[in-house]
């Protein structure tokens, strides 16, 4: 049985990349034992997923929170280093980062394949998208216009100090990183604990369950960093290629993409986050990954 388990594991690359980038940038055991935030050297640096700051065993720094402490503070109003950082990964990688190194998209996948119990698979079953999909994939944009960008700006107090707005108000990542982890260890925080506590706890609770039966739907609907890295999907240097010549246009890769992408048409899509499912699932092998040359070669 262990050497089935290790088999099945192995045949999974995401899973096992996933979760090794979640024990590096969550190494910090000695936080999560004591529920002190890490605070060294590399805490000034930025990883590229969604991984909260305040979370105990977090070893870098959100670039969505440390874009909004610079927007919000009132000594500074923009950081080259936090939107180049976005602009270096997002154009290299685009949303790989989200379907291979987000440790909230993990979380989401993981959930994705817990199985619907027999007796409500009557009433409940498993879908890609919510109703209105082609319009809620626009909110994770206002979101990031909105809550990022623009009310930590304007929002300000007596003295020009403005408030991480999506982070204190809706991230979901940092909820499960760092603020349950530090009020279960942590006495007064558990007091002082209060209604945004349970705003943000019961945003984190309706996503997990909606997430074991939507696929990804922070990543869809929500996330400002996938948004951010969206815009790069087209252009960056790791991308998907469709051979003109090989496609039968069968369906087959978007029946396989848990984003519900038209695969053939736009290997690119801002939605996509390069799980490879649709390469393992084409018949013909019409799509290929880092195929730079025209769509039109015969070969790549």
């Amino acid at each position: 049985m262990k050497t089935n388990f290790f088999q099945k594991i192995i045949k999974r690359p995401r899973l096992i990349v996933q979760l090794l980038f979640l024990a590096v940038t969550n190494g910090y055991l000695y936080g999560f034992a004591t529920g002190r935030i890490y605070t060294g050297p590399t805490k000034a640096l930025c990883v590229p997923g969604l991984n909260c700051y305040s979370c105990p065993g977090a070893l870098g720094s959100c670039p969505i929170g440390s874009l909004q402490a610079v927007l919000a503070s009132r000594n500074y109003r923009f950081s080259f280093y936090v939107v180049g950082f976005l602009m270096l990964f997002g154009s290299v990688f685009g949303r790989f980062i989200c379907g291979w190194l987000c440790p909230f998209g993990l979380v989401q996948d993981l959930l994705y394949r817990i199985p619907i119990p027999a007796p409500f698979k009557k009433w409940i079953s498993k879908r890609k998208n919510l109703p209105g999909h082609r319009i809620l994939v626009w909110a994770k944009y206002l979101i990031l216009v909105g809550f990022v960008v623009i009310l930590p700006l304007i929002a300000v107090d007596i003295i020009g100090q403005g408030s991480p707005w999506f982070c204190k108000y809706i991230c979901p990542s940092g909820t499960l990183g760092a603020g349950i982890p530090l009020l279960l260890t942590n006495e007064p925080l558990r007091q002082a604990a209060g209604f945004l506590f349970q705003w943000k706890f019961a945003i984190l609770v309706f996503l997990l369950i909606l997430s074991v039966l939507i696929y990804r739907p922070f990543c869809k609907y929500i996330c400002p960093l996938g948004a951010v890295y969206s815009l790069f999907n087209p252009i960056a240097l790791y991308r998907y290629q469709v051979r003109k010549d090989s496609c039968i246009k069968c369906g087959k890769c978007q029946k396989a993409c848990g984003m519900d992408i038209r695969v053939w048409e736009t290997p690119n899509n801002p939605e996509c986050i390069r799980c490879g499912d649709c390469v393992k699932a084409c018949p013909t092998g019409a799509l290929q990954r880092n195929c730079l040359r025209s769509v039109n070669h015969r070969k790549c």
